[in-house]
C-alpha cells in the first residue's frame, strides 16, 4: 500500500491544498471511461488533490472514481481537495459564439456569483485560472470584495517558469498552481510541431541521474520547491505512480538555479477561443 500522506500548503482563506494535484483533462482520443480508471489509480497512489473542469466533459466519470474510493475506504471525503471550473455558460457570447467579456463588469459579476457560492457552502475556496497580473488586480481592487482568490492556475513548466507572475502572486498571498508542468504533447493541434519536448531536455535528464529520478520527477519537484502547486496528468498507471514519487529527495540550490536557467518563455498551451479579445490574458507579459 502506498504512503498516502503528503504535505499541504495553507491558502489565504485558511484552507489547505495538497502540494501536488492530479489533472483529469484528456484529449479527444482518450475514451472518457479511462478518466474514471485513472482517477482511481491516482487516489490509490496517494494523490489527494484532483483537478477537474466542466470543459473536460468527464466530471461524472471522475466523480464516480472519487465515490468508489470513498466507498471502499481508501479515503474519506475530507481527505480530498477537488478543483472544479464552471462551464462557458458563465461567459457572455454574441450570436456568432464570440466571447463578449467586459472584464470591468462581467468579470466582477462572475466573481460575485462565486462569492455567493462560497457563502452558501457550495465551495470552500475560490481561485482563478489563466489570469495575468492586471486581471488579478481588477479582482483585488473590486469594490466590496469579500474573498480574495486563493490561487491562479496557469501554464508553468521549466521552459515557461512564470517567475514574474509567481513573485507577484506571492506578494498578494495568492498561490500559483501549474498545469502542463511536463510540457504538452505535439499531437495536440495547439502545439507547434517544432517545439522541443520538455521531458527530453538533457538538463532534466542529468539532474534526474543524480537522484535516480525521472525527468518528470525533477520538473515536478522543481515547482514544489518554488512554492508552486503542480498539477500532473497521465492516463498511464505506471506514470501516475511515478509522478507521485517526489517527496523522498530535495533539489539543491544549485539544481534550482540550473532549472531556472531553462526558461525560454516558451508557452505550449494557447487559448484560441478568446485570442481575438482585447482582454485575452496572454497578450500581457505576465
Amino acid at each position: 500500500m502506498a504512503d498516502h500522506s503528503h504535505p499541504t500548503v495553507l491558502m489565504n482563506d485558511g484552507g489547505k491544498i495538497p502540494v501536488i494535484g492530479f489533472g483529469t483533462y484528456a484529449p479527444e482520443y482518450i475514451p472518457v471511461s479511462l478518466s474514471e480508471q485513472a482517477t482511481e489509480v491516482a487516489i490509490e497512489v496517494g494523490f489527494r488533490h484532483i483537478d477537474g473542469a466542466h470543459l473536460y466533459q468527464n466530471e461524472k466519470e471522475v466523480g464516480r472514481a472519487i465515490q468508489k474510493k470513498i466507498a471502499d475506504g481508501t479515503v474519506k471525503r475530507e481527505d480530498l481537495f477537488y478543483t472544479g471550473k464552471p462551464g462557458g455558460d458563465l461567459i457572455p457570447m454574441d450570436e456568432n459564439g464570440k466571447a463578449q467579456l467586459d472584464t470591468t463588469t462581467d468579470l466582477c459579476a462572475i466573481w460575485e456569483a462565486m462569492e455567493r457560492c462560497k457563502d452558501a457552502g457550495l465551495v470552500k475556496s475560490i481561485g482563478v485560472s489563466n489570469f495575468n497580473r492586471r486581471q488579478i488586480e481588477k479582482i483585488l481592487n473590486k469594490h466590496g470584495l469579500k474573498y480574495k482568490p486563493v490561487c491562479n492556475q496557469v501554464e508553468c513548466q521549466p521552459y515557461l517558469n512564470q517567475s514574474k507572475l509567481l513573485e507577484f502572486c506571492k506578494t498578494k498571498d495568492i498561490l500559483l498552481t501549474a498545469y502542463s508542468v511536463l510540457g504538452s504533447h505535439r499531437h495536440r493541434d495547439w502545439v507547434d510541431q517544432n517545439y522541443p519536448v520538455l521531458l527530453e531536455d538533457p538538463v532534466l535528464a542529468e539532474i534526474g541521474k543524480k537522484y535516480n529520478k525521472t525527468p518528470a520527477n525533477i520538473a515536478i519537484r522543481y515547482q514544489i520547491q518554488r512554492g508552486v502547486v503542480p498539477i500532473t496528468k497521465s492516463y498511464n498507471p505506471d506514470r501516475i505512480k511515478e509522478n507521485f514519487k517526489v517527496f523522498d529527495f530535495e533539489l539543491t540550490p544549485e539544481d534550482m538555479k540550473t532549472l531556472d536557467g531553462m526558461n525560454r518563455n516558451l508557452r505550449y498551451v494557447d487559448i484560441p477561443l478568446f485570442s481575438d479579445h482585447p482582454e485575452y490574458p496572454l497578450h500581457d507579459e505576465y
